[in-house]
């Protein structure tokens, strides 16, 4: 049991039978009244944030995940197969579950896959990753005085935004928490 003085970021906690994650918390003492905990949780299986506030004295249980290194190996369809690095077995996801972690995902990619209660609830991405540009528009002279951007298409299909600089078929380094440019690789 944990009890909510103890919250950090990133601690994992059972709620209703659901795996909330804690975002941001906040000890707060007002001048008036019983301290309190303020927190952002994010339920790691829908991705959902929730602000909530927690008596300091309250208890609950740690969310014990489990990861497993894997290995994604192709689309069929609308299924998702990965492969255990370590025995070979093979586990299928749908696109709900993946979610955008589809924006990222490239063949013979390593992921962490998160089970809880031998239910699977995610993957974890590595933090960058790159990415090669199949579709921008071209770069205009002269139109850099406002550090202008423009959107390009990677080969996963996802679209982001990138410096004028950028060509097709340049290979970028995109962060996978954010979605965001990061530099060219």
């Amino acid at each position: 049991m944990i009890s909510s003085t103890d919250f950090r970021t990133g601690l994992t906690i059972e709620i209703d039978g659901g795996v909330w994650q804690v975002v941001e918390f906040q000890h707060v003492k007002p001048g008036k009244g019983a301290a309190f905990v303020r927190t952002k949780i994010k339920n790691v299986e829908t991705g959902a944030v929730v602000e909530r506030t927690f008596n300091p004295n309250e208890k609950m249980p740690a969310a014990r995940l489990d990861t497993r290194k894997m290995q994604y190996l192709y689309e069929a369809d609308g299924m998702y197969t990965f492969m255990d690095t370590e025995n070979y077995e093979q586990t299928e996801l749908s696109k709900d579950q993946l979610g955008d972690a589809l924006n990222y995902l490239q063949e013979n990619m390593e992921v962490n896959l998160q089970t809880f209660k031998d239910r699977i609830i995610g993957i974890t991405l590595p933090t960058s990753v790159n990415l090669k540009v199949t579709e921008c528009e071209p770069s205009v002279k002269g139109n850099t005085a406002t550090g202008a951007t423009k959107m390009a298409t990677v080969e996963t299909g996802y679209v982001v935004r990138v410096p004028l600089f950028v060509n097709e078929g340049d290979v970028l380094r995109i962060d996978t928490r954010t979605g965001n440019y990061i530099e060219r690789a």
